[in-house]
């Protein structure tokens, strides 16, 4: 695809680690028909840099160090629906892909993709179409076809992660003990977890807990 019409599509890139940003840029900025028009570590640096620079499309690791990268990609499309979110993700993350494609992520690219899969979903979203690997589709698929954990449901579930009680936990959140006991059946049945400890597991290792400290 040559230059569109209106210009190069205007890019910014969310990530914690600048030599992300480095090679991104190397790869994107030698294309005739894309530019990297700025980039950020934080989310809320990501939100500043969408203001100011109007991008097409953001290209967002799915974990930014100070928020969610679902809330991220939530908040960046909020202020600007037109934006085409492309995000970043490990292979196994499949709990926070799946919580930013409800979001409103338009394309997922994993951390082993070579650059011209980068290049190609960028294209992609821009003309817009979605794109989600064959391999990542047949999984959620086939283990999400239920609604992932709700908001409510991980912070209980982080709480728990910490070594709370259900008493502890509905003194925590100031909710009913029945109350954390029935987000703790629907935490079970969503994951297929034997117990806790297991659902803390699955759930860490799909990216929907992020325990940086203690809450």
């Amino acid at each position: 695809m040559g230059m569109m019409a209106g210009g190069p599509i205007r890019i910014v890139t969310v990530d914690e680690q600048p030599l992300v940003h480095e090679g991104l840029a190397v790869t994107i900025n030698r294309e005739s028909d894309m530019v990297v028009v700025g980039s950020a570590c934080r989310g809320i640096e990501a939100l500043d840099a969408v203001r100011r620079h109007s991008p097409d499309v953001v290209i967002l690791d799915l974990v930014p160090p100070d928020m969610p990268g679902d809330e991220l990609a939530r908040r960046i499309l909020v202020e600007s629906p037109r934006v085409r979110v492309v995000a970043i993700s490990s292979r196994k993350s499949y709990l926070a892909i799946r919580r930013a494609l409800r979001a409103g992520v338009t394309a997922v690219v994993f951390k082993t993709a070579q650059n011209r899969e980068f290049v190609q979903a960028i294209r992609q979203v821009y003309a817009g179409r979605r794109v989600i690997p064959g391999a990542l589709a047949s999984h959620l698929a086939e283990h999400f076809t239920d609604e992932v954990l709700t908001a409510r449901e991980v912070q209980v579930l982080e709480l728990v992660a910490w070594g709370n009680r259900n008493k502890e936990v509905a003194a925590r959140l100031s909710i009913a003990d029945d109350t954390v006991r029935m987000h703790m059946k629907s935490i079970l049945g969503k994951l297929a977890a034997r117990d806790r400890t297991h659902a803390v597991t699955i759930a860490f290792m799909r990216g929907a807990l992020r325990l940086v400290e203690a809450p």
